[in-house]
């Protein structure tokens, strides 16, 4: 185990950072300064090696540095880094458009618009959904994280630090409860469950909020920065049904979930389920900025230029290594992968729990795992789960948490079995620290998290 002495170079670096970086971009667990990596393994600036069970936020599928989206990068910058195709053409914009529509859900026509975040994609969304139906209303849920951006902003409802100071947001948002059966506001367990969340979005539409204003619901397949909560597939199933009833479209975020994440290329294929709108984003060129909207061709046609222009969005760097990512994952066959592999985490998981009581609930679709962290009494135990991952950093593990008390378990998706496993080594040596009392305060002066 490494103490703070061996993070010299890291601790000035981070002291650097907060004389001249805004401190509103980055939410810190401990003080990692990352300065290489390759697959599941990172290295930072003071040499210590790390094993990767954050994958930058799920943005790292193919793992850091895949040689294959190394080569593509580095062959197609050195003819061309980016041309803007807000006025021109370029092959490789062509090449992905085609390639995402192939492999989303749905054998309808489809179009692509691109952009740079997944934040941006959002408000993509909104604004063709908007355009598609001529309607104004939008509906998304609380505990979403849509992003950053103002209208990816105005859909989210998880923090009041990203609200706090900034005024009014986008008119014609409307939030419900997520289907999270685990903290159900109406006090129902799923066994017992008539979907009282869905007839509470019909009960807004009988009584103040008319269905035929709604242009679209954002949906997330998985509650993502809520704790990785699954819904039930038959609340989004009746989701689905609802919006094609009273034609509302339906758009699927699969900015942290997609690309093979779950054990599908997309979270919302577990749930037979085809959006009108697949929203794009992190993973979808191993870390260089680009994100996508694949949608129905007719709502794609609904907005006229320059309604979702940007100067660098489909730069022929991002589209090729976004081409090199689908073939690594095609070819390396890594949503088999995720599922296998995530499987297996959760079963060690659950072994574990069985002498370390400090594990409570453990759920996921491939390699999006949520672990809790309880006190003795079953409750979230955020001092726990923050100490815990400071101590997984010092041993050697890059591990976050979510809200109080998840730990985000989303390694990259070529992590090997032998990496994983020593991974979750290093989380039980971590565990069985806190439980002796071993973690020091420093963690606490270091971690924020997910606020």
């Amino acid at each position: 185990m490494n103490g703070l002495d061996a993070f010299p170079r890291s601790l000035a670096l981070v002291e650097r950072d907060g004389r001249v970086l805004s401190g509103c971009a980055r939410s810190p667990y401990y003080p990692l300064v990352v300065k290489s990596g390759r697959g599941a393994v990172l290295e930072d600036v003071d040499g210590n090696r790390f094993i990767d069970f954050s994958a930058g936020a799920a943005s790292l599928n193919t793992g850091t540095c895949h040689p294959r989206v190394v080569e593509a990068v580095t062959e197609q910058a050195r003819s061309l880094l980016c041309y803007t195709i807000g006025y021109m053409y370029e092959e490789s914009s062509v090449e992905l458009a085609e390639r995402l529509c192939a492999v989303t859900p749905g054998s309808f026509p489809k179009k692509v618009a691109y952009g740079l975040s997944g934040s941006d994609a959002i408000d993509g969304a909104v604004k063709f959904a908007r355009a598609f139906t001529g309607r104004s209303e939008i509906i998304s849920f609380r505990t979403a994280y849509h992003g950053s951006t103002y209208g990816a902003l105005s859909a989210s409802a998880i923090s009041l630090n990203m609200r706090r100071g900034l005024g009014p947001m986008i008119p014609g948002f409307h939030v419900f409860p997520y289907p999270i059966c685990a903290r159900c506001p109406f006090g129902r367990r799923e066994e017992s469950c008539d979907l009282e969340c869905l007839k509470d979005i019909e009960e807004a539409f009988r009584l103040y909020l008319p269905a035929e204003e709604v242009a679209a619901v954002l949906f997330e397949p998985i509650a993502g920065d809520a704790g990785l909560m699954i819904p039930p597939a038959r609340y989004v199933r009746a989701l689905a049904d609802l919006c094609r009833r009273e034609g509302i479209l339906f758009v699927s975020d699969e900015v942290q979930q997609g690309f093979g994440r779950t054990g599908r290329w997309f979270a919302i294929e577990h749930f037979d389920v085809v959006p009108d709108i697949v929203v794009l984003g992190k993973a979808i060129a191993s870390g260089m900025p680009l994100s996508a909207l694949v949608m129905r061709s007719e709502i794609a046609d609904a907005l006229s230029d320059p309604g979702h222009i940007f100067t660098l969005a489909g730069g022929a760097v991002c589209c090729q290594a976004a081409l090199a990512t689908l073939d690594v994952i095609e070819e390396e066959r890594l949503v088999e992968r995720s599922r296998r592999l995530g499987d297996l985490i959760r079963e060690r998981l659950a072994a574990m729990g069985e002498t370390l009581p400090l594990l409570g609930d453990c759920r996921g679709l491939g390699l999006t795992i949520g672990q809790e962290i309880v006190d003795d009494n079953g409750n979230p135990d955020r001092d726990a789960c923050t100490r815990v991952c400071f101590r997984c950093w010092q041993r050697g593990l890059v591990l976050t948490f979510l809200g109080d008390n998840v730990l985000r378990i989303q390694p990259p998706l070529i992590i090997t079995e032998e990496e994983a496993l020593k991974g979750l080594e290093i989380l039980r040596l971590a565990l069985e620290d806190y439980r002796a009392g071993s973690i020091g305060d420093e963690a606490l002066r270091f971690a924020r998290g997910w606020s």
